[in-house]
Parts: structure tokens; C-alpha cells; sequence
């Protein structure tokens, strides 16, 4: 036997506090030419036999009851243990001897760095072939940690048989590959610190979780997917997302529908493609913006206290699964975006949150580690490894999901260290200031590289502040987005349709003022979940006036918002009008199209987005100042708005009359820049939709004499509650 070995490193494996079982385990050499030794730790074993090309060769345990060697003349090569104890016999491989590593030097380098943008390739669980068995190679980042050891049901959650190496060349990064294991184990990581801690954490780079409550990674293939959406990927990569059309149908798939019938299920991802995406194809949206779909525990947070960034949530089913749902969006021409969370995140046990025994994903000070206001901690955007850990992710979902933009939540508690927090509740920069320079970087570069990797892509912020330039490109100075929610159109217009009619002419400015600032950011018009929910009603609820008035400002609103500059969000449910609060826990009130009102919305809808996606000038110069300009914005007295949008050719061109009181206008005066047959193309009073049919018929000839600056006017009809859209199709006298 191999003397070399002292006690006290065979007691650090007993007490699993060993950072390289390796160094003990496995075959060795006996360093003095007697041939080998070969060691395994077996807990609770009674025998254990070495079968290898030799024959049989029964191991001893005189040092330790649970540790196992024997000598061999030879190299032991391809052999495999013969374990019996209480659970009976069993035939293994040995994990300690397969000494090889899926993480290089440079692996190792690039992460300590920040830089590794494919680390979810190294870190995690993955299906590998060491030797020539299959198996699968773990890898987790616990710098603070003693000892790491795998767990799962393969070595019934006991942290002795499987415990890790600490690689030399890293920060921080543990390994082991495990023969015979494969995709669908179950795992977590067992992490002892130095004072003697375990922590059992889920795996930060699982691609799959079990479902709630458990909280089990799952190891999974991502590579078995077959996708068929190469055509709209090279379209996607020459297009510019600012000049097209983008209709969002934000949804939050845990209640769009549900099955009340079998106990009130979840739908599955498999048909939530069969049901949704036509549903949405139909109506004319161009993408679909998933409410968070990152794996968390609890159904009550809609996915925004994440606790596994890499795997989609097991409640709709598997990550195969996911990936054809979003094959299926793109093939029907209709674009995916991930609503994605690294501002925080919940302190759950088997979470991020003291990762290995340290605030290793998290600040340590509570000053800038943790938001109190939603129970939550906060990444430390300053440490290389974390913000690799986030940017990875942001890209991993473009580069395994084929999604095709992200809608990033709360980057205002990201950008500000003062955000939510009393005088003494926070830790200001070097500087003195509260802006948080870590995140700024962080954010800068993700967009650079979001852009860089994935050209056409989205990368949409929820930023609640007047914070500069978050739509310009760094180098500019800027964060990097090439959209941001526009906040303040949002809760300015909605102030507004609140108002009843009688007294919105002393609320006239929150319409226009938003154009004063709307050019300053590539900006969309989001009427989001945000706005139907914590006792706000629904947006149908927060309209004035008796039903038909109610359904008749709803119109207004939205023709209004599509006439605005700036793409268009909308929750689901606003589309056919839901009367009540949205409720996740439950599924949309679809018997609501039972009654015309409601199915009339939803055709209105239909035009709507129709007009928007055939009509250059309401998309092409939506971050153009060229694109818009006002006809009038005066009449207080009326209510009444009129503006022209333009396309890239500025021939291009759409009037929209807005009226939004209940009062009907006959001969309306409104300028126009050119002469000639004004066809009206959209009535938002439309019969169609459920208003009272008041109109023009189809649309009017010009009249040479000019009217607010303009050389020539229309006397229009204009319907109570309601929004007209003309196009000029025919010049004077042709």
C-alpha cells in the first residue's frame, strides 16, 4: 500500500473538507516503483471489489471503515468497483478515475475576467464522454467554499460519495465528472464553508428545475432540438427593428388561459403554441413579450423573483418543449421577447443568496445588497464573475432560445444606489453621487454585446426615471438600448382618459407634452400588466362615462396610442376589453366574447393592427422628429387633436383627428399640408366596433383656403369619443 497519504487529509474526506478527493482517491502510483494503489470511499459499504483486466481484487479498509484500497502491479486502467452494502450490490464506475476537465486555462481566465460569454457551456451540469463512458461533468463557482460535493438520488443525497475538486487554475471553480449518469438526473450541490455551514443550492447554470415546490436541477441536452426557423434568423439579422412595425402582445402564460375543467391547470408549452400563437397571428401582433419565464418558486412574484436564470420554468413543461414554442412563433412570423430580471433576487435557501457560505452573488453590505421594499438582494455588478454570470445569461437565451429580444425590468433600482431608500440607507460611488457605476457598466456592456452577437435584436428597458441617453450607444455616452418604455406618455395619457369629458380640457397638456420629449429616446407605448393591477381596475375600468362611452374611450385611447410615435406594448385581455383586474392565479375571462361588445374590440383590434403594419408612416420615423407634427394642439375647448404622421418618404403621410369628448362635431375645420381626396381609413366610431357609425363617408375633397398653417382644410364630421385616420389617395383635380 501507498504510505504517502497522512491521516489528517484522509480525515479532511471523511468530514468531507477535502478540496481535491482526487488527491487520495482513484488509481496512484506508488511513487517508490511498487506498482499501484487504487482507493475509493465508500460510506457504509461492507466489501467492495476492484474488477479490472486483471481479474478480481477484493479491497481492504484498515485505515478508515469506509476507505477502500488495494495494490496492483499495473496501471488498473478501464476498471470498475463491485460495491455491496445495505441496499444491496451494485456495479459502478469509479469517478476518481476520470481525471479530465471540460475547463481550459482559458476558461478559467476569461470568467475571472468577466469576459467568458458561453460559460454556461463549462459551468452547470453537462452530458459528456470521459474514456469512453458517458456520464456527466459538474461544475460550480464557490469560491468561499471547503468542500462541494453533488447530490441527487444516484447516491441517495449523500454528500460523501461525490465530493468535488477545487480547480487549481481558477477562481473559485469546482468540478466532477460522474460516470453513467445522464440527461433527466436530478442534482444539487452541497457547499461547506469553513466554519463547518452546508448549504444544499440548486445549481446556478441548470438549464432545467424541477417543478415547485421542489427545487431539484435537472440535467438536460439542449443540443437535441432540431430548429426550422433559419429564414426568419437571416431576415432578423438584416432587419432594423426601429424602422418596423412592433405590435407586443405582453402575456404572462401562467393565466392567459387556463384548463378550469382539470383542476384548473396550467396549459402547456406544447399548447400554448397551438392556442396562443394563432390567437395572436389573427390579431396582427408582431411579437409576443413573455412575462419572466426564468424558473422561480413562487407564483405569486409572475416570474420577477428569478432563482434560475438558465432553465425556463418547469410549470408549462420541458426546455425541448420551450424551444418549439418559440420555432413555432417564428415560423408564424411573430418575434419573442423575454422579460429578464437582473436587478435582483429572492433570498430562497437553495437559491443565490450566500451562495457558498458568502455573499458571493449579493453585497455583502445590506446598504447595497439588499432591496427592503421587496425582500429581495441585489447582484454586485462590481464582481467580474457576477456580472459574466448575467451577461452569459442574457445571451444564452438569444443563442440557445432563438429569442429574439429582451424587455429588461426595473433598470431604474438598477442605476440608482439610492433607489427606494431613506438618508443612511445607502452607500454612495466614489464620487460622492448615487449613481451606481457598476451597474452602468454592466448594462453598457451587455448591450454592446447583445447587438454585437445578435444584430436586428431587441434590448427594451423599464426605466421609470429621466435618466440620459438610455437609448443611445455607449460610445455616445448612452446605455446602450435601442428601445425604453415610454413612462411618462403612460401615465399622462391615462390621467387623462380618467378625466371624465366634461373637465379634460384642464388636463389638455397631458396629451401633447409627451411630445416634447418623445425624440429625446427610441421609446414603446407600454399599457402593460403594471397598469391592471394592486387595485388600479383594468384599463376598460378606468374609463369614464356610461358602457357605451367606456368602450368608445377605449377605442379612442388605443387609436391614439397607435398614432402616437413609438412602438406599442399591450397586456393581454386589454385586446377584448377584460372588465375585471387581472389575477394570475386565474385565467382570462374569455367568456366575454360571448357578448358583441366585446367581440367588436377584438375586430377592432384586428384593423387596427392591420392599418399599423400596412401604413410606413405610423412605424419607419417613430424616432424621427420628421416623422410628426401637429395640425393643432390647441382647442382646449373641444378636446380635439389633430397631428400628421410621415413616413420615410414624405409623401407618406396619415392626419388623425382626435375627439375625445361625447360631443358630436359636424364640419369640423382641420388643415392639411396638400391638397386632394382624403380617404378615411380608420374610424375608430365604426359601426364594426360597436360606435355610433358618424363619419365621412368614405372621405372628402380638400378646400383651398388654409386653416392652423396649413395652405389647404377639410370640413370634417367628427364622431363623439372617437379618432379618424385619412390618407390623401388623389390630388386635386386628377
Amino acid at each position: 500500500m501507498n504510505p504517502t497519504v497522512e491521516l489528517r487529509a484522509i480525515e479532511a474526506l471523511v468530514t468531507n473538507l477535502h478540496a481535491d478527493p482526487f488527491a487520495i482517491l482513484g488509481p496512484h502510483r506508488v511513487e517508490d516503483g511498487g506498482g499501484w494503489v487504487v482507493r475509493t470511499y465508500q460510506p457504509g459499504a461492507s466489501r467492495v471489489v476492484l474488477l479490472g483486466e486483471s481479474g478480481e481484487v477484493a479491497m481492504e479498509n484498515y485505515r478508515h471503515p469506509d476507505l477502500f484500497e488495494c495494490a496492483v502491479p499495473t496501471d488498473p486502467g478501464a476498471y470498475r468497483l463491485r460495491v455491496e452494502d445495505a441496499w444491496g450490490e451494485r456495479l459502478i464506475e469509479d469517478a476518481y478515475r476520470f481525471r479530465g476537465s471540460l475547463l481550459s486555462d482559458l476558461d478559467s481566465h476569461l470568467f475571472a475576467e468577466g469576459n467568458h460569454h458561453r460559460i454556461y457551456e463549462k459551468l452547470g451540469a453537462h452530458p459528456a464522454v470521459f474514456e469512453g463512458v458517458a456520464g456527466v461533468y459538474f461544475s460550480v463557482w464557490a469560491p468561499g467554499a471547503r468542500n462541494v460535493s453533488v447530490l441527487g438520488d444516484f447516491n441517495r443525497w449523500d454528500g460523501r460519495f461525490h465530493q468535488m475538486r477545487r480547480v487549481e487554475h481558477s477562481t473559485g471553480i469546482w468540478e466532477l465528472f460522474i460516470p453513467e449518469l445522464g440527461e433527466g438526473t436530478v442534482y444539487k450541490f452541497e457547499i461547506k464553508n469553513g466554519f463547518g455551514h452546508i448549504y444544499e443550492k440548486s445549481d446556478p447554470y441548470a438549464f432545467e428545475q424541477e417543478l415547485r415546490p421542489k427545487s431539484g436541477s435537472v440535467v438536460a441536452d439542449l443540443d437535441r432540438y432540431r430548429w426550422n426557423d433559419g429564414e426568419w434568423l437571416k431576415r432578423r439579422a438584416l432587419s432594423n427593428p426601429l424602422k418596423q412595425p412592433l405590435a407586443i402582445y405582453e402575456v404572462h402564460l401562467g393565466s392567459w388561459m387556463r384548463v378550469p375543467e382539470e383542476g384548473n391547470r396550467f396549459l402547456s408549452y406544447t399548447e400554448l403554441a397551438d392556442r396562443l400563437i394563432p390567437y395572436i397571428k389573427d390579431l396582427g401582433f408582431t411579437h409576443i413579450e413573455l412575462l419572466p419565464i426564468l424558473e422561480h418558486p413562487f407564483d405569486g412574484s409572475w416570474g420577477y423573483q428569478v432563482l434560475s436564470y438558465y432553465a425556463p420554468t418547469s410549470r408549462f413543461g420541458t426546455p425541448q418543449e420551450f424551444m418549439a414554442f418559440v420555432d413555432r412563433c417564428h415560423r408564424s412570423g411573430i418575434g419573442v421577447i423575454l422579460d429578464w430580471v437582473p436587478a435582483h433576487f429572492p433570498k430562497d435557501g437553495h437559491g443565490l443568496a450566500l451562495f457558498d457560505g458568502t455573499h458571493l452573488y449579493e453585497h455583502a453590505d445590506p446598504r447595497q445588497g439588499e432591496h427592503k421594499e421587496w425582500g429581495t438582494l441585489v447582484f454586485n455588478y462590481g464582481r467580474n464573475e457576477v456580472r459574466n454570470f448575467l451577461i452569459a445569461n442574457a445571451l444564452f437565451w438569444f443563442e440557445r432560445y432563438h429569442i429574439d429580444g429582451i424587455r429588461v425590468d426595473a433598470v431604474a433600482a438598477m442605476l440608482y444606489l439610492d433607489y427606494s431608500r431613506k438618508n443612511g440607507e445607502w452607500v454612495a460611488n466614489r464620487y460622492g453621487g448615487r449613481e451606481n457605476l457598476e451597474a452602468i457598466g454592466f448594462l453598457r456592456q451587455l448591450n454592446e454585446l447583445i447587438f454585437l452577437y445578435y444584430p436586428g435584436a431587441l434590448s427594451i428597458a423599464e426605466e421609470s426615471t429621466a435618466w440620459p441617453l438610455v437609448t443611445r450607444p455607449p460610445y455616445l455616452g448612452g446605455l446602450g438600448f435601442n428601445l425604453k418604455w415610454h413612462m411618462g406618455w403612460m401615465h399622462d395619457t391615462l390621467a387623462y382618459f380618467r378625466t371624465d369629458p366634461l373637465f379634460r380640457r384642464y388636463r389638455h397638456n397631458d396629451i401633447t407634452f409627451s411630445i416634447t420629449y418623445t425624440f429625446y429616446e427610441n421609446f414603446v407605448l407600454a399599457l402593460s400588466h403594471d397598469e391592471v393591477v394592486h387595485m388600479k381596475g383594468s384599463i376598460i375600468g378606468k374609463m369614464p362615462g356610461d358602457g357605451w362611452q367606456k368602450f368608445a374611450n377605449l377605442r379612442a385611447l388605443f387609436t391614439f396610442m397607435y398614432g402616437h410615435p413609438g412602438k406599442k406594448t399591450l397586456f393581454m385581455g386589454m385586446e377584448f376589453a377584460q372588465g375585471r383586474e387581472w389575477n394570475a392565479h386565474q385565467s382570462l375571462d374569455w367568456h366575454l366574447l360571448d357578448h358583441s361588445q366585446h367581440r367588436q374590440i377584438q375586430q377592432f383590434f384586428r384593423d387596427l393592427n392591420r392599418l399599423y403594419a400596412g401604413e410606413p408612416a405610423l412605424y419607419e420615423e417613430d424616432c424621427n422628429p420628421a416623422g410628426f407634427f401637429w395640425i393643432d394642439c390647441n382647442d382646449v375647448l373641444n378636446s380635439v387633436f389633430t397631428f400628421v404622421r410621415r413616413g420615410k418618404d414624405p409623401n407618406e403621410q396619415l392626419l388623425f383627428v382626435c375627439n375625445f369628448t361625447p360631443a358630436y362635431h359636424s364640419h369640423y375645420r382641420v388643415g392639411v399640408p396638400e391638397a386632394g381626396f382624403w380617404q378615411e381609413i380608420f374610424n375608430s366610431d365604426s359601426g364594426l366596433y360597436g360606435g355610433s357609425n358618424k363619419g365621412n363617408l368614405g372621405g372628402l375633397w380638400s378646400e383651398n383656403w388654409g386653416v392652423h398653417g396649413q395652405p389647404h382644410s377639410l370640413g370634417l364630421q367628427l364622431p363623439p369619443l372617437g379618432c379618424l385616420v385619412l390618407k390623401r389617395r388623389q390630388e386635386q383635380g386628377s
